[in-house]
């Protein structure tokens, strides 16, 4: 790391404390001991913490935005190999179901919560509990850290152990709500569900998506969620309430 650098102050001064980046507790949990520090760090860094904190802003100015982005492929492709070397005899259908479900951000939200993610947030003085949405991304944040840290192999070996006995499950959870409503329009006919954002609400940092969904001639119905992935999800299982009371 060349002299000078903002992470420079960051690792080893003040204003961020030895407790905020207790990388020795992390490691135990993820299964992964980073040699560049500063990717752990920046995994762990939420995007709401920037405008408070400067000194995370001068090394981070996306937060842990970019790390996620590249977490959640890394996680995909890791998981497809999983699943093909564990489940040889199964067809793409089944594996596609199985992908979903271990890749859903609830799934994520619940390995995050298990290992005690949230209590390695970086973020500001006073800052609420870490949400699930917030947790999903970190721990997608974290694979991305892993691999750019030491490869492949490594983040897909921290996928295995993480997710554990989930990826063994011989019913693995109902499909997605979005691909419930999508066959149900196509064994019908029907085009595909259209989703689109009708409002926001929240503050910058800490948004709250409302997306409406529609299929066919079938009344719209709403959802809302801290991404607008979620809120489509949201806004599915509503659509699929309301179909099924017909």
């Amino acid at each position: 790391m060349a002299a000078g650098h903002p992470m420079e102050s960051i690792l080893h001064g003040h204003p961020l404390k030895p407790s905020d980046v207790d990388l020795t507790a992390l490691a135990g949990k993820v299964g992964h001991d980073f040699s560049r520090r500063e990717l752990a760090i920046e995994a762990l860094t939420h995007r709401g913490a920037l405008d408070r904190r400067p000194d995370l802003k001068a090394a981070f100015p996306y937060g842990n935005e970019r790390l996620e982005f590249l977490g959640d492929r890394v996680l995909s492709l890791a998981m497809v190999d999983l699943l093909l070397r564990r489940f040889p005899q199964e067809r793409e259908g089944q594996l596609a179901r199985r992908h979903a479900a271990l890749a859903s951000a609830r799934t994520l939200t619940e390995i995050a919560r298990s290992i005690g993610l949230g209590d390695h947030l970086i973020a500001y003085p006073g800052a609420p509990p870490a949400t699930a949405a917030i947790l999903s991304d970190m721990l997608e944040a974290l694979l991305g850290a892993i691999f750019l840290d030491a490869g492949f192999a490594a983040a897909a070996a921290a996928v295995e152990r993480l997710w554990g006995e989930r990826l063994g499950s011989a019913h693995p959870e109902r499909r997605p709500p979005k691909m419930q409503l999508q066959e149900w329009a196509q064994a019908r006919g029907l085009a595909l569900p259209a989703y689109r954002q009708v409002g926001r609400e929240g503050s910058e940092h800490e948004p709250v998506f409302l997306v409406e969904v529609k299929v066919g001639t079938q009344p719209a119905a709403q959802g809302r969620g801290q991404t607008k992935r979620d809120a489509e999800s949201a806004a599915a299982s509503a659509l699929l309430e309301q179909l099924a009371k017909q």
